[in-house]
């Protein structure tokens, strides 16, 4: 991993996650907007081994950013930027996708639960009061789906699976920087949450369509994120009922 890391500044224990994957249409307008709107959170950018002009966006501004060699996955760049959280000893950190959707004048409301210690993970959710961009209808059936099946692999209903706004508190930014999943992350991670006795949570949130660029995933790849998202859910509910 090569680093090319500021200080921390020392005004909070608030770290923003912000993985980035060709991104460079939007991290600028991201990232500033953070900086002069939001500059009582830090920040740190997981550049995923992007080809486009992420790096050179991020080196150009004096971004805070980590600067993987090679494409490791969402999973991986949040994973890495929740081992930078562990490190630094912050006390919260939160996930923002790199594109632009998720709104960050929403973030008080993410963090409020876990500084009011009701929960351990907070998931920012376009259901609940269903305003804002809300996803294809195809995706929605298939976060329905997923919801159910996280449901009957755990008792806890979840509406918003596939989000990655998300906040977690210092027990599970170790957990995190330890072991989270790989591709496709943000259902399993809700599972492995659950199965270590974490109280999860969601809040409503308004998200945007995606500001510049393309989802990575396309028409084609719908199948095998179903398929693949199912199979990692069921079998890390079994791997931690074996463990126990």
């Amino acid at each position: 991993m090569n680093n090319i890391l500021k200080s921390r500044r020392e005004t909070t224990d608030i770290l923003l996650i912000i993985p980035a994957y060709k991104e460079a249409d939007n991290i600028e307008s991201l990232v500033n907007c953070i900086i002069d709107e939001y500059p009582q959170y830090d920040y740190v950018i997981v550049n995923d081994g992007s080809k486009d002009a992420t790096r050179h966006i991020c080196q150009k501004n004096g971004y805070n950013f980590i600067d993987l060699p090679i494409n490791l996955g969402i999973g991986g760049a949040v994973q890495a930027g929740y081992k930078y959280a562990e490190r630094e000893g912050y006390t919260i950190a939160i996930q923002i996708d790199g594109d632009g959707q998720h709104d960050v004048s929403q973030l008080d409301k993410v963090i409020e639960p876990l500084s009011s210690e009701l929960c351990d993970i907070v998931i920012g959710s376009r259901f609940i009061q269903k305003e804002g961009f809300q996803s294809s209808s195809m995706r929605r059936i298939g976060i329905r789906f997923l919801s159910g099946l996280i449901w009957v692999c755990t008792g806890k209903k979840i509406l918003d699976v596939t989000s990655g706004y998300r906040a977690v508190n210092r027990r599970f930014i170790e957990i995190y920087a330890e072991d989270y999943p790989g591709d496709y992350p943000e259902p399993e991670a809700i599972v492995a949450a659950i199965m270590h006795k974490g109280r999860v949570m969601e809040v409503p949130v308004m998200m945007k369509e995606r500001q510049a660029g393309t989802s990575s995933i396309h028409a084609w790849k719908s199948v095998y994120y179903m398929i693949k998202v199912t199979l990692a859910i069921i079998v890390c509910r079994i791997s931690f009922g074996i463990r126990r």
